[in-house]
């Protein structure tokens, strides 16, 4: 099967691999149809996350049951599945006590990082990591489940209340899932981000967004707000620590959401003790928060009374890209150039590589592994 391997920051090709197989008796054989392009993958070719050379990138998956083996019992050959790619052992001590989203054995089993991943025509996994897709989920709206798991997870950490105002720091597609699950809590939400594209989109469905190209991003929230300080502040993109710190009201909570290893920012201790300001680190999610998910999406993914437009999961993925086209993917998310374009080295290896911040052209890319046709709900024609 064709897959597409890391191979280091800043070089990722398609290679040969050999075709999914079952090794166990509770395994499911997955042919993916899609995954989509989380910024975790960036990050990892930008050489900001890591991950382990040779390993196949991609988890947040969707696909159709090709194979089973004799134990499987919840998923049966040719449904619909959404891939779970938070392993667990569930029984060291934190699975034993429902903290599965830390168990002690994760190496080799982070799903894109350093086990095999999803950005491939099949892959293996343990039946209980593998979940049926409710009938009449569309394949935009399967393939944002697992990004729907983490914003879930991050909000009930958060403990977002009805008097909370709120601010979500991005507007990609973790920013936006996580302002809309905010939304259904808080009193109000603002949105802010630098992009003129991902503005464009967030103006769409939020009432309240902030441009901060230019500019301080604290600054120009406060600005906007009339001096109102936010009780809550998600940083969705791995780098704004400082600007939350400076924004968040006395007593008020900061959730760290986005990846980038290379991020630091100095921290005083009395500046947390003496104005009251809770950090919060979720994690990844637990088993339980998954299911959660997978019914959160088909609700949004379902026709709204009185409107003619796609529904929210649907308009958030703006791009598809067939598996050899995984250049044009990335490229789309910004800051990564393919080979031969200005900016990129030369070398006719055809595989992406770091290059100088840009725009976005894109919100949520999804990597088609399967080419052959598909219907209206866009999931394979038969399946």
């Amino acid at each position: 099967m064709r897959a597409l391997v890391y191979l280091g920051p800043g070089s990722a090709a398609l290679q040969d691999r050999p075709a999914a197989q079952l090794l166990n008796g509770d395994d499911v054989v997955v042919e993916v149809v899609g995954t989509g392009v989380c910024g975790t993958d960036r990050k990892i070719l930008l050489g900001r996350f890591p991950a382990r050379p040779g390993v196949v990138l991609g988890h947040e998956s969707v696909g159709v049951v090709r194979e089973t083996g004799p134990q499987v019992r919840s998923v049966s050959v040719g449904d619909r599945v959404v891939v779970n790619p938070t392993l667990y052992c569930g029984w060291c001590v934190p699975c034993q006590r429902g903290a599965t989203n830390f168990c002690r054995h994760k190496a080799g089993t982070e799903v894109g990082v350093d086990r095999d991943g999803t950005y491939a025509e099949s892959v293996t996994l343990p039946e209980r990591f593998v979940v049926r897709v409710p009938t009449g989920l569309s394949f935009r709206g399967a393939v944002l489940i697992e990004p729907l798991a983490c914003v879930l997870n991050n909000v009930e950490a958060a403990a977002v209340s009805f008097d909370d105002t709120v601010v979500v720091l991005g507007a990609g597609p973790i920013g936006m899932l996580t302002a809309l699950v905010a939304a259904r809590r808080a009193r109000r939400v603002t949105v802010v981000e630098p992009d003129g594209y991902r503005l464009g989109r967030a103006r769409e469905q939020f009432a309240h967004v902030v441009d901060v190209a230019g500019t301080d991003p604290a600054e120009a929230v406060l600005k906007a707000s009339d001096g109102e300080r936010p009780s809550l502040v998600f940083d969705t993109t791995g780098v704004g620590l400082d600007a939350a710190l400076r924004l968040v009201d006395d007593g008020g909570r900061i959730v760290v959401m986005g990846f980038d290893d290379t991020y630091t920012v100095p921290l005083h201790p009395l500046r947390l003790t003496n104005r009251g300001i809770r950090l919060i680190g979720a994690g990844d999610y637990r088993a339980d928060t998954f299911p959660v998910a997978v019914d959160l999406a088909a609700e949004l993914s379902a026709p709204r009374s009185g409107t003619d437009g796609e529904p929210f999961l649907e308009r958030l993925v703006t791009h598809e890209f067939p598996l050899e086209g995984y250049e044009d993917a990335f490229a789309a998310l910004g800051g990564l150039v393919r080979r031969g374009e200005a900016g990129g080295p030369d070398g006719g290896r055809g595989d992406s590589v770091p290059g100088p911040p840009s725009r976005y052209d894109a919100l949520k890319v999804v990597i088609r592994s399967h080419s052959g046709p598909v219907g209206a709900d866009g999931w394979p024609v038969g399946a």
